[in-house]
């Protein structure tokens, strides 16, 4: 949601680019999910997670400060976090067949395998962190 708050208007992403310029050479905005790229979500939340302190100094501003409760809290970045950690393989993988100039089907099956895998691993890691409930709705 913030993503969209920022954006709005050239103003408001402009203060948003300059509150960066503290502490990174070149400020970057949100950006947002597109729908018909599925990496762009992977892309989106990264961007988002690592633009966390930007974004709470930009709703510290006076004019911006109403939208505080739209801000994600505490556990909510732990689940994007899980999130990001699943989606990871899944754009490896697709960059890395689309950059091959052969072909690429006798790869399915081990790419399959080695997502599944991944997804048993994550999966596993998440239920020891969090109760068996958190984890179930969290996955499902």
């Amino acid at each position: 949601m913030s993503a969209v708050l920022i954006t709005v208007t050239p103003g408001r992403r402009n203060v948003f680019v300059f509150r960066q310029t503290a502490k990174v050479c070149i400020g970057v905005p949100t950006i947002m999910d597109v729908g018909t790229r599925w990496n762009s979500t992977l892309e989106m939340l990264e961007r988002a997670y690592r633009l966390w302190e930007f974004t709470c100094k930009w709703l510290q501003n006076q004019k911006y400060n109403v939208y505080w409760p739209l801000f994600t809290v505490q556990d909510e970045w732990t689940i994007v976090k899980y999130v990001m950690e699943v989606l990871r393989p899944f754009r490896y993988w697709t960059l890395w067949m689309s950059q091959s100039h052969t072909v690429t089907l006798n790869y399915i099956v081990r790419v399959y395998n080695d997502m599944i895998d991944h997804e048993d691993r994550t999966r596993l890691a998440l239920c020891h962190e969090v109760s068996a409930t958190e984890a179930v709705q969290i996955f499902w």
